[in-house]
Order: C-alpha cells, then sequence, then structure tokens
C-alpha cells in the first residue's frame, strides 16, 4: 500500500476506537435508544439528497437498516448504558467475525477451513475469558447485550454481501435512513417521552458533539474512507486494519476515561484478536479441474478458417469474479 493509504487505514481503525470513547459520553447526555436514532437522523440527513439513490434493491436496504441499525447499535448502546466498559465494547464486538462466518456457513453455504476453524474457537476463547473478568467487575447483562449486538453485526454483514452494494458510502446513508423512525418509537415506548424531552432541553455542545462524531466521522468519514480502500485494494489488504480498532478503543478509554485494562482482559483481548485474525485469513481456492487453463492466462485457441473473424464476446472463464 501508499504510505497515504496506509495511513488512511489506520487513521479510520482510530476513529472507530475512539468512537466507543464518544458513545460513552454521549450515553451521558441521551438515553441510549434516543441517542442511536439521533446518530443514524444525523448521518442520514441531509446526505441523501445528494449521494443518489443506493444502487441495489431496496429490500435489502431496509433489511441492513434494521438488523444493523435497530438491532446492533440499539443493543450496543443500551448494553454500554448498562454498564459495559467503552473500551471492552470495542473489543467483545469484535467477535462479529466469528458470527459472520457462522451465518454465512447457514446462509450462503461457505465452508470454513481449518484454519478459520482454529480462528473461531481461540476467539470465543477470548469471549469467554473477556466475559470472566467482566463477571468480577460489573454486570453480565451488558456483557450479554454487547455479544447480542455483535451476533446481529455478522447477520448484516452476510445481508450486505446479498446485496453486493457498488458503493459503501452511498448505501450506508441509506441504510442510516431506516432505523431513525423505529428507533425513535422504541425510545418513545421503552425510555419515555418525558426522557427524551428532558434530554433534548438539556442538550449542550459536548452532547452535539458526540451526535456530530458518531454521525459524521464515525459514519460517513470512516466508511467513505474505508470504502475508497477497498475499491483501490483486495479486501484481504484493507480487512486487518480493523484489528486495530480495539486496540484504540482499549488505549482511549484508559487514557480519556480511566478506565482498568486487567492482566485478564489483556489475555481476552491477545485471543480475541489473534482468533479474529485468523478468522479472516481468505480461504484457500480449489484446484481447478484439469485442462482448465488458469485466470489471468491466455487461453489457446484452435487455428480458424481463413476469413472467419474472431467472437467479441469474452469467455466467462476468462471473467474476473467481482470482489465482495
Amino acid at each position: 500500500m501508499r504510505p497515504l493509504h496506509l495511513a488512511l487505514g489506520v487513521l479510520v481503525a482510530a476513529l472507530w476506537g475512539v468512537n466507543f470513547v464518544v458513545i460513552d459520553i454521549g450515553l451521558g447526555h441521551f438515553p441510549p435508544l434516543l441517542f442511536c436514532a439521533l446518530r443514524f437522523l444525523a448521518a442520514a440527513v441531509p446526505a441523501v439528497l445528494f449521494v443518489g439513490p443506493p444502487r441495489v434493491r431496496w429490500r435489502w436496504v431496509v433489511a441492513v437498516g434494521l438488523v444493523l441499525g435497530v438491532a446492533k447499535f440499539g443493543l450496543l448502546f443500551i448494553g454500554m448504558h448498562a454498564g459495559m466498559p467503552a473500551g471492552l465494547s470495542s473489543l467483545v464486538l469484535q467477535v462479529q467475525a466469528v458470527f459472520t462466518a457462522l451465518f454465512a456457513m447457514a446462509a450462503l453455504g461457505e465452508r470454513p477451513g481449518r484454519v478459520r476453524l482454529l480462528g473461531m474457537g481461540v476467539a470465543l476463547a477470548g469471549i469467554v475469558v473477556a466475559a470472566v473478568d467482566e463477571g468480577t467487575s460489573g454486570p453480565l447483562t451488558g456483557f450479554a447485550l454487547v455479544v447480542a449486538a455483535a451476533a446481529f453485526w455478522g447477520v448484516s454483514n452476510v445481508l450486505t454481501r446479498k446485496a453486493a452494494p457498488p458503493d459503501a458510502l452511498r448505501f450506508m446513508v441509506w441504510v442510516s435512513a431506516v432505523p431513525v423512525l423505529p428507533l425513535l418509537l422504541l425510545s418513545l415506548l421503552f425510555e419515555g417521552p418525558a426522557a427524551d424531552a428532558e434530554a433534548l432541553r438539556s442538550l449542550d455542545w459536548s452532547g452535539v458533539g458526540a451526535v456530530v462524531y458518531v454521525a459524521w466521522i464515525t459514519t460517513l468519514l470512516g466508511f467513505g474512507v474505508w470504502g475508497f480502500l477497498l475499491r483501490t485494494y483486495d479486501a484481504t489488504t484493507v480487512a486487518p486494519f480493523s484489528l486495530l480498532v480495539p486496540v484504540f478503543g482499549m488505549s482511549s478509554a484508559a487514557l480519556l476515561l480511566g478506565e482498568e485494562v486487567s492482566p485478564l482482559r489483556w489475555c481476552a483481548a491477545a485471543l480475541l484478536v489473534g482468533g479474529v485474525a485468523l478468522t479472516s485469513l481468505p480461504g484457500r481456492r480449489r484446484p481447478a479441474p484439469a485442462g482448465t487453463p488458469a485466470r489471468g492466462l491466455p487461453v489457446a485457441r484452435s487455428p480458424r478458417p481463413a476469413g472467419t473473424s474472431a467472437s467479441r464476446t469474452p469467455s466467462t472463464a476468462s471473467r474476473p469474479s467481482p470482489t465482495r
């Protein structure tokens, strides 16, 4: 990678890691479901007026919006509001890679190899260690909610792969518009109109800054740069930068929020990040049948009679498969 693009990959991981600290700050100003609704409202409006249509079927936009926006982020915000530390949340949420692989097995028929299965086991061992650490220092309810959020993130990853959006930023803007009304309704139902009105009435610059960061910096800027990197390089080159998110999340939570990182939590971090790294490795391709030309190599053709023109239609076997 070019040095500038390398720096952009690290920058996005840092922005996404610090995001958990900002969420923790924002939850001091808003009820969790209202804060989540405001995050997506600010991310979608006015961006939907300028990005153009999502260029995928609307059913995929709605499905990802509900699963990612309402379920995943709703559970994450509620879990952190219930006492789950910001740094640990940034770590535990990475188990989404294991859930993604499991759901891809069920929905897409993908079969992970031995290395990926080993990675899943190592990552799950990290979750167990993190649960033990959290059980000795805080409530397990928030921990369970964040694990559930990771599971829904895995579902949304599989749905996004099925949708195959050509423009990640445009897709994310439209996805952000879907959960706004459901989250507002859930907030009114479970958090109450009085709590929502009080949060909006006492809004200050710190609360506004939290909404702006999680909406514009994390969502629009972060996904915009991430989508650019994915269009420029292979996914296997870009994906490892996401492993830096819990590093920045835990370190920024320790520096800015004073969260302590116990030896047991460092052990959980090593297991989880290492397991996710193994799970994220590209699978080995099956060898092609004998006589099949390799991709990218010229295909030998039999001589043509004089005066016969070659077909202009490229062979299906020689077309490169799209990168997901």
